[in-house]
């Protein structure tokens, strides 16, 4: 009997087991399905709205968020300010590097076809650079106005909070833009120190980190905002004007550093015109493709030192 009773106690607890393994597991499906949804919904459906167009390439999308570079891409896209998923710029770089690809080893030579696709990967690098430091150059020219808003909200007797609301709907973008994500952080609860602190890893640059820091030493301290603001507004305005006369100053030294490379690849299709086929003997021993990769490793060195030796940071 006792027997009997041991086998049947043992076999309920293996069901319900089994039940509650069945349960779990269903349980876990379902919460994983949710929270697919959830992100894709927060991934896609904002921009979409906003934007009003389709987002496309959603499986590259989200596959590629779940990896590092993915993860690395998405925020240099958010630094940018670009309306373009990860997914959609990688697709994108993929079909230029092809196309790149392709045109190197048909016009030039075969052993051109990798060097134009890594060209290619490099041009994509540079222009995520480019946007992001355009956007950089546009918010360091609304910092101005920016510390003379919060300063007269500020004086007039509103919080910080809320005068950097208010400054979110008056400033254009990409300052109207950053602050309102810096307001939702605040909304939510995040300090201001990490608020802004995130601000300014988003776009880095001496101005802001001047700014944030008197933002936050006055929050923390309780001093007088007001004056500091209103100093810091004339400062601002003079670095300005300073940065735009260096810009100006050195534009024909940009202009010199991307002509370098440019006449380096024209030598190569001049070479080509002038005698078919030179290019595909050159490269076709170890020694003219060893001499073809120093060729080119030379000019982009000599790019990155002309833009490293012509920088100014003031």
């Amino acid at each position: 009997m006792e027997l009997h009773t041991l086998v049947q106690l043992t076999t309920g607890v293996t069901l319900l087991a089994c039940a509650l393994a069945v349960a779990g597991l269903y349980a876990y499906a379902a919460g994983r399905a949710q929270r697919a949804a959830l992100v894709d919904r927060l991934t896609h459906a904002g921009p979409e709205s906003a934007g009003g167009r389709r987002r496309r390439f959603r499986d590259v999308d989200r596959r590629l968020r779940r990896t590092r570079f993915g993860r690395w891409l998405e925020r240099r896209l958010a630094a940018t300010g670009l309306d373009v998923t990860p997914g959609e710029f990688f697709v994108c770089m993929l079909a230029v590097v092809a196309a790149l690809w392709l045109i190197g080893q048909a016009t030039l030579a075969p052993f051109f076809g990798p060097l134009a696709g890594l060209l290619g990967i490099g041009a994509a690098v540079q222009f995520l650079n480019w946007q992001r430091q355009k956007r950089i150059e546009r918010f360091i020219g609304q910092l101005p106005e920016l510390a003379r808003i919060l300063a007269n909200a500020t004086q007039a007797g509103l919080a910080l909070r809320t005068a950097i609301g208010m400054a979110a709907e008056e400033l254009e973008a990409p300052a109207g833009e950053e602050l309102a994500k810096v307001s939702d952080q605040l909304a939510i609860g995040q300090s201001l120190d990490d608020a802004l602190g995130e601000l300014a890893d988003r776009l880095p640059s001496r101005e802001l980190v001047v700014l944030v820091t008197t933002l936050v030493l006055s929050n923390r301290a309780g001093g007088q905002v007001v004056g500091a603001l209103r100093n810091l507004t004339e400062t601002l305005e003079e670095r300005k004007e300073t940065r735009r006369e260096i810009r100006t100053q050195l534009s024909q030294v940009t202009m010199t550093s991307y002509a370098v490379p440019v006449l380096g690849v024209g030598a190569l299709f001049l070479m080509n015109g002038v005698k078919a086929g030179a290019l595909d003997r050159m490269t076709g021993s170890p020694v003219g493709q060893a001499c073809v990769v120093v060729a080119f490793a030379m000019y982009a060195v000599g790019f990155v030192l002309i833009r490293r030796l012509s920088r100014i940071d003031v």
